[in-house]
């Protein structure tokens, strides 16, 4: 089993920097705004993407001027950073349309799912699609399972921080 998930998590990082590569560099560029500026980088992810939030502050290599998650003090010179299992996450969305109505740009984290209402698709400025629609091991029985939505969602953290941290050396350099 395990050879085989690591056959289809190749596979989905692969396609992941086929279709979303563009966006992790806009999303770079949105977040260096405030990295390279008097802005912060704040952060926050639902449900098990929580462990993204983790790993930009308290891992062995923090994401750049990265702050926890605090709407009462974000100003406009800020930038946010949202993972979120599926795009039409309720508590994902009801933070975007905060972050919408104090005219804060952000990228937003998430697997694109069809939704009535609205979507953090057409709500962040920046949105990455996770791609992950099922689990990834087919059983005997036709269900499937190894949901690695965490596992895509570090992936695509480390290609936003890479962006920010060459943009943000570029610019250091220029100095």
């Amino acid at each position: 089993m395990l050879k085989i998930f690591s056959t289809q998590i190749s596979g989905l990082f692969k396609k992941m920097i086929e279709n979303e590569a563009f966006e992790m560099e806009d999303a770079g560029r949105l977040l260096a705004q405030a990295a390279v500026g008097d802005g912060s980088v704040f952060i926050h992810g639902f449900g098990e993407m929580q462990g993204v939030t983790a790993e930009a502050l308290d891992g062995a290599e923090p994401f750049p001027k990265v702050k926890r998650y605090e709407l009462e003090t974000i100003s406009r010179e800020d930038r946010f950073l949202i993972f979120s299992r599926h795009s039409d996450d309720s508590e994902a969305l009801m933070l975007a349309k905060q972050l919408k109505e104090k005219d804060i740009p952000f990228v937003a984290v998430s697997t694109s799912v069809p939704s009535e209402e609205d979507s953090l698709l057409e709500l962040a400025d920046v949105h990455i699609d996770l791609r992950i629609q099922r689990g990834l091991i087919p059983d005997e029985t036709g269900n499937r399972y190894g949901y690695p939505t965490l596992i895509a969602a570090l992936f695509a953290y480390y290609g936003i921080k890479f962006t920010l941290e060459e943009i943000i050396k570029e610019y250091e350099d220029e100095e």
